[in-house]
């Protein structure tokens, strides 16, 4: 029987790592939680909070989700196994206490077993965590979402990347900069494109048809799809009609886009 891999440390996610490295963090740094980037403002709006919903965030990082949630009267609850995320996203509650009309609360605590009771949440979302579990980890960590949630409630995931951009699509774009002459800006790894460290915690990436099946094993069903940061570039007309092929229409843009989003409940 293989051993399963061991999770990893928790020592991993230090501040600093939070501040340089997790999604974000230029908002975070620049507002302290009060502003949330493009992408984690599209995966909280997915959620669709309104006040008096229970809510929970499964890795809560910095915590400033908890805090957009509470400003709209939900009360939001966080967990994380890092310590040091538990220290910041007290910091940045205590920061909105007796601001928000929602309560606010976070604990350290592991993913593969919530402590909170059955059927407990109206949301639950799960943002750029799913790629730092190994799969064992995940499966566990969903069974314990399909438990605390209600059974009409919601849960909301965002993770990145595309696994299928980095293994196929990545390549290609390296080899097309290549032949244009600007091969220095693609470097051979994707991951030194973007953040590098990223590479030592990631252990767990999704294409749109893993996260579906993932979900699914776990006794939820919805609705999974890709999206990608706006394309605004603009080079030329052959190029420009080449970037949007990719990035819309199909089988393409299932390697091009590079964020994986779902929006699931129980499965009836």
């Amino acid at each position: 029987m293989n051993k399963q891999p061991e999770p990893l440390p928790s020592s991993l996610y230090t501040e600093d790592y939070f501040r340089t490295a997790c999604e974000g963090y230029d908002e975070f740094n620049s507002s302290e939680g009060e502003h949330l980037s493009r992408r984690l403002k599209s995966a909280f709006a997915l959620a669709e909070v309104t006040p008096g919903m229970a809510l929970l965030d499964v890795g809560c990082g910095r915590g400033e989700i908890l805090r957009h949630a509470a400003q709209l009267g939900a009360d939001a609850y966080g967990i994380d196994y890092a310590e040091v995320a538990v220290e910041m996203s007290h910091r940045v509650i205590d920061a909105s206490n007796g601001v928000t009309p929602g309560k606010t609360a976070v604990f350290l605590a592991d993913a593969k077993k919530l402590p909170f009771p059955t059927a407990h949440f109206d949301r639950v979302l799960m943002f750029d965590v799913v790629e730092h579990l190994h799969p064992w980890e995940l499966h566990l960590a969903l069974l314990e979402v399909h438990r605390v949630l209600k059974t009409n409630g919601l849960f909301v995931v965002h993770t990145a990347p595309n696994i299928w951009y980095d293994r196929y699509a990545y390549p290609i774009v390296r080899a097309f900069r290549t032949l244009l002459g600007q091969g220095e800006r693609y470097p051979k790894n994707p991951r030194e494109f973007l953040v590098s460290v990223n590479e030592h915690v990631h252990v767990n990436e999704q294409s749109f048809l893993s996260m579906r099946r993932t979900l699914a094993q776990a006794g939820f069903k919805g609705k999974v799809w890709l999206e990608s940061p706006p394309q605004n570039t603009h080079e030329n007309a052959v190029i420009d009609g080449m970037r949007y092929t990719m990035f819309k229409l199909p089988p393409f843009r299932w390697f091009f886009q590079r964020e994986v989003f779902a929006v699931a409940g129980k499965a009836k």
